[in-house]
């Protein structure tokens, strides 16, 4: 008995920094998690300005939420640490989500949705729901989601590879001299950018990043390219009151945000089985703790009209990879970013070709996140596809719940009769699942 509860202090002192192994700063990896932060950064930036734009948020504001997320990263990894090397951000996989509720709920009522959003996640925290979710929405499901979202991507940004400056557009003919030099221009660059990809995806992930930049900015020196503009979005505090003149968009933007909710928390437990994989002293995650952290950055930044976070797979990797071993390096993201929250008119040197490349990269590996449903078996093959497919043609909220709804069918009717297995003894078998999962957590 002595020596289980002396394990469980190990434990607990390990996931603090009463341990020798603090996720928020460790003197012998300074410099390593300073240069990781700086490089994750740099590779941060063009991602989190195309999911802005794909979200239809302000580019400012899109940026300021990944600022704050990684301050509040930073600050709870001292006491509460989901994983030691995990950098937080806006995600890809909810830009076209949140696109839909600007559209549905407007821009000036996002903020109460971010709100109870957050809400949401802090019940699913405080009674350490997400491993149930995990069972009643299979990962399978959440790739195929993502791959539809990856299509809307990939088509959304296609459109900045072929646009040209609107002064030297030629109204009469498309295909002009200057949409041609744009379009060989992003040729080469996608070319470059996955030889490099290629290249240093084991070993330094942000080279391909920074080169496709570099030669964006040189060739729009020399020739016409359209450039991005960021807008100066007023950041400011206030309360995230809603205006809802109806109570069916009431219930509609409960169910909204309980969909934002569990897929944001779904996304983050897959994230952090991913990041302890690659962690480089293999220490262990506590997803329960990575979500306090997310709902707290969420409801936090809803008082600014931010939108959702949580540690993507994309810039963990990159951070690791970069050389991170603690969280100081999100520290240094953080600091970074701000700059250029504060500084935007910087990021009107980044031509849109080069940004069109980087998402959709991001959104073809989004699909290709298929491949990995593949040792689940044909049937999650098929039903992550159907539900990829029906997040592209119906709409996400919409695909999703048509998604549940079939593989529900499936298992409590045909599996059923199938297996001539009674309506009571396959709710059994459910609650054995999770009464496994409370075992072994």
């Amino acid at each position: 008995m002595a020596t289980t509860e002396l394990e469980q202090k190990s434990a607990q002192a390990a996931d603090t920094c009463e341990g020798k192994s603090c996720a928020a700063f460790q003197k012998k990896y300074v410099m390593r998690d300073v240069q990781a932060g700086v490089i994750t950064a740099a590779m941060a930036i063009p991602l989190s300005i195309g999911i802005a734009i794909m979200s239809e948020y302000p580019i400012q504001v899109g940026l300021a939420t990944v600022a704050f997320a990684s301050f509040i990263g930073w600050m709870f990894a001292w006491f509460r640490p989901g994983n030691f090397i995990g950098a937080p951000g806006i995600a890809a996989g909810l830009a076209p989500i949140l696109a839909m509720g600007v559209s549905m709920f407007g821009i000036s009522n996002m903020a109460f949705i971010i709100f109870l959003t957050a809400a949401f996640q802090a019940i699913i925290w405080k009674f350490n729901w997400q491993r149930y979710i995990l069972q009643l929405v299979p990962t399978y499901l959440v790739e195929g989601l993502l791959a539809g979202i990856g299509l809307k991507i990939v088509l959304a940004f296609l459109l900045f590879t072929y646009e040209v400056p609107i002064d030297v557009e030629n109204i009469d003919s498309f295909f002009s001299t200057e949409r041609w030099i744009v379009i060989g221009l992003s040729v080469f660059g996608a070319a470059l950018f996955l030889i490099l990809f290629k290249m240093f995806k084991d070993r330094q992930p942000a080279v391909p990043y920074f080169a496709l930049i570099v030669y964006g900015i040189v060739a729009s020196l020399v020739l016409p390219v359209s450039m991005l503009h960021v807008e100066d979005a007023e950041l400011a505090l206030a309360l995230p009151i809603p205006d809802f003149d109806s109570v069916s968009l009431w219930a509609y933007a409960i169910g909204f945000a309980l969909m934002l909710a569990i897929i944001d928390v779904i996304e983050q437990v897959m994230s952090n089985a991913a990041i302890e994989k690659i962690d480089p002293l293999k220490r262990k995650c506590n997803s329960n703790n990575s979500l306090l952290s997310i709902w707290v950055s969420n409801m936090g930044s809803s008082f600014f009209g931010g939108m959702t976070n949580l540690d993507g797979l994309a810039k963990s990797s990159t951070n690791r990879l970069a050389g991170a071993y603690t969280k100081l390096s999100v520290l240094v993201i953080a600091l970074v970013i701000t700059f250029f929250v504060i500084n935007i008119q910087y990021l009107d040197f980044l031509p849109k070709f080069a940004l069109g490349i980087i998402m959709i990269f991001v959104g073809i590996k989004m699909i290709l996140g298929l491949m990995h449903v593949a040792h689940f078996g044909r049937y999650a093959l098929l039903l992550a596809i159907l539900c990829g497919l029906l997040v592209y043609w119906v709409g996400i909220f919409e695909g999703l719940l048509i998604a549940l709804a079939v593989h529900a069918f499936i298992n409590f009717v045909i599996f059923k009769e199938r297996d001539n297995i009674g309506t009571n003894d396959m709710v059994k078998n459910y609650m054995n699942k999770f009464k496994e999962e409370d075992g072994l957590n």
